[in-house]
């Protein structure tokens, strides 16, 4: 079974004192058949009392303040992560059974929070393109794996021209973006032809750099069979999520699974950096007393309270990795 250490900082550098910071952590490695963690520790600036819920699509999140002046709010995640080996489906059911089963699922709990279709403007045209791909003919499985590898072949896997706040239109228009992107299209379109969809975030895991996305916070879904249960598809990189997809948190979509999100008050003017490094623990490692920031982001120099914290360009930074 492969382990994984994974470093996740986030570092906020404020140019005069920030006070009543409070934020939310999703850093928790998801625990389940898939993955176990084996150790894991969370380090955050004048160490605040750190209190944990599990939220309503399971994740387990942190809450936290931070009242006196501080001008550094430094939030380490350190985990050791065991993944299994996927097994993948065997469809014993019959075709026209599997469909009938997942037109059984729509109104009920937790299926009705994953079938749910977003606003889309280009709604004729998303049906002629799925009316020219999709056949009832195929399992629902068959039919998912197709739309990723469609995504995957006919969308340019580009950095910096979408962000967290892109609309799903603009994506279709564009046929481009990265991880985040591609994973809310195939979202789009799996719950368009009814099979339950979740947005899943997380890692990627480091075998030879044939993975984009590795060094990064990964985005991907997880589609619902109704013979097998969930199965992650990674349309960025056309495969099913392995051994090597490491879950932090499942949501609806990408707002419901935010790593780190918050408000503080104080000047707006702060830098942010955030770096992940994954030792997979097959090869001698070198690190450094930390790993370099995976970008840095400076806001802006006007001195004026702020409502919320820099996590919108903390992910389309991360999630453009």
């Amino acid at each position: 079974m492969p382990s994984f250490n994974i470093k996740h900082i986030t570092r906020y550098t404020y140019s005069s004192p920030a006070v009543e910071c409070t934020n939310q952590i999703m850093l928790y490695p998801l625990q389940d058949a898939a993955q176990s963690v084996a150790d894991h520790k969370i380090t955050i600036t004048k160490d605040p009392l750190i209190e944990t819920f599990i939220d309503y699509f399971g994740n387990r999140l942190g809450m936290f303040s931070i009242v006196e002046p501080h001008t550094e709010l430094l939030i380490t995640s350190e985990a050791d992560v065991v993944t299994r080996e996927v097994v993948m489906p065997k469809e014993k059911l019959a075709v026209a059974d599997q469909w009938r089963l997942l037109a059984s699922l729509r109104e009920q709990f937790p299926y009705i929070d994953f079938i749910q279709q977003e606003a889309f403007e280009r709604a004729e045209e998303l049906k002629a393109f799925i009316g020219g791909i999709f056949s009832d003919q195929k399992t629902p499985f068959q039919n998912a794996l197709t739309f990723s590898e469609y995504i995957f072949k006919n969308f340019e896997y580009k950095k910096g021209i979408t962000s967290v706040e892109t609309r799903i239109d603009d994506i279709w228009e564009l046929k481009a973006g990265v991880c985040q992107d591609f994973a809310h299209i195939l979202l789009l379109i799996l719950r368009r032809i009814g099979i339950p969809a979740r947005y899943v975030s997380g890692y990627i895991c480091p075998k030879n750099n044939e993975f984009r996305g590795v060094g990064a916070t990964h985005a991907w879904v997880e589609a619902y069979l109704p013979d097998y249960g969930w199965i992650g598809l990674d349309p960025t990189n056309n495969c099913i999520a392995s051994d090597r997809h490491i879950r932090l948190a499942v949501g609806r979509n990408f707002s419901d699974v935010t790593p780190v999100k918050g408000t503080y008050k104080g000047s707006s003017a702060h830098v942010l950096e955030v770096s992940v490094s994954i030792d997979n623990k097959a090869a001698p490692v070198i690190e450094e007393e930390q790993p370099q920031p995976a970008f840095s982001y400076t806001a802006g120099q006007k001195a004026q309270p702020v409502t919320s914290n820099s996590y919108r360009f903390y992910m389309e930074q991360m999630q453009q990795q």
